[in-house]
């Protein structure tokens, strides 16, 4: 059953689509970001690589920083920001994110 609504709600074409606009936007700001490197995905299963040592916990910091703006993402190996939504998101809450994304590393990176 959970394949057929995969399938009838063509949850995979826009995992597919969303993921391209999510790295599109993001590739935009992180022209004139030091704090981000690269940003990298596929579907939405999307990371962002900050720019710092495994060992500093810039990455956790911002995800705490996210989480205050109302937006949950993991940190992983340290200096990398996993984010993975559902299949079910659509174009303007996926928009959303990415302003949430944005906001938040344009203020964590006047901080530093």
């Amino acid at each position: 059953a959970a394949l057929e609504v995969i399938k009838d709600e063509k949850l995979a074409q826009n995992a597919f689509d969303l993921g391209e606009l999510f790295r599109e936007e993001l590739n935009k700001f992180i022209a004139n970001c030091s704090l981000v490197n690269s940003v990298r995905g596929k579907g939405l299963l999307n990371a962002i690589l900050i720019n710092d040592t495994e060992d500093s916990s810039t990455a956790w910091d911002i995800c705490m920083a996210l989480k205050e703006n109302g937006l949950l993402a993991k940190p992983t190996h340290g200096n990398i920001i996993r984010f993975a939504p559902p299949l079910v998101m659509t174009k303007e809450q996926l928009l959303d994110c990415v302003s949430i994304i944005t906001t938040t590393l344009k203020n964590f990176e006047s901080e530093l």
